[in-house]
């Protein structure tokens, strides 16, 4: 049950409770500074670690977009609800209207069609047509 569980599920609920738990935060907050080689420094933002972790969870879920069980389409089901789901929290509520939740909810997009769309080529591929008889003379 859980290999069907909707990974982005997590990065909204971190987001959602970044945001209505702390509301002082800001995306752009350092998060943490990491000295380069070149003696530069980088700066990784909040928003960019809920991000990175985000396109992790994409990554599992390309993955578990090419299992051809019977609980695929349940999965995929699940993975549009949530994008859903999270549409409609970027277009009702203020505190989601970031280009942070954006990037999330179009990486969420991206799992969405990609993991439907691998489904469809698989179900594709393992349909087979018999053969059709010969013409009668």
């Amino acid at each position: 049950m859980l290999a069907n569980f909707p990974l982005f599920l997590i990065s909204f609920a971190i987001y959602n409770m970044i945001v209505f738990l702390t509301p002082g935060v800001v995306w752009s907050d350092v998060l943490l500074n990491v000295p380069m080689q070149s003696g530069a420094v980088w700066a990784i933002t909040l928003g960019d670690a809920l991000i990175a972790l985000s396109l992790i969870f994409l990554f599992v879920e390309v993955l578990k977009a090419t299992r051809t069980t019977n609980h695929s389409v349940f999965d995929h089901l699940l993975s549009t609800i949530v994008f859903i789901a999270a549409l409609v929290e970027f277009l009702l509520v203020p505190q989601a209207a970031t280009s942070v939740f954006a990037i999330l909810l179009l990486i969420a997009l991206i799992d969405v069609l990609g993991g439907w769309s691998v489904s469809f080529r698989a179900a594709r591929r393992d349909l087979t047509v018999e053969a059709m008889p010969d013409a009668m003379p």
